[in-house]
């Protein structure tokens, strides 16, 4: 059974750094495309920051600049480095697997880690 559990999620004031991380398990990810997406009350999910198999990064325009996203695949796990948090970063989290790219489309999802950032 596929899991994937993120952390490191939590309050924050805006301008300080935040960093999640997804561990996965159930089966290795190595060749797979991995995500970041978040959710805000009353907002549609978005894409945050994509990881392929291959090490390519993508960022949403939103995040440019002030995100990292990083794998390390001998640990099966996905990191989100979020640095200059700003309130409007306040959103559950959520970590992809086997993401599609250029899409919301995902095989496996998290259960989110909320990230709330205070002015």
């Amino acid at each position: 059974q596929v899991q994937l559990v993120e952390s490191g999620g939590g309050l924050v004031q805006a301008g300080d750094s935040l960093s999640l991380s997804c561990a996965a398990s159930g089966r290795a990810f190595s060749w797979d495309n991995m995500a970041w997406f978040r959710q805000a009350p009353g907002k549609e999910r978005e894409f945050v920051a994509g990881i392929t198999w291959r090490g390519g990064s993508t960022y949403s325009d939103s995040v440019k600049g002030r995100c990292t996203i990083s794998r390390d695949d001998a640990k099966n796990t996905i990191y989100l480095q979020m640095n200059s948090l700003k309130p409007e970063d306040t959103a559950v989290y959520y970590c992809a697997a086997g993401w599609v790219p250029g899409t919301k489309t995902s095989a496996y999802w998290g259960q989110g880690t909320q990230v709330t950032v205070s002015s």
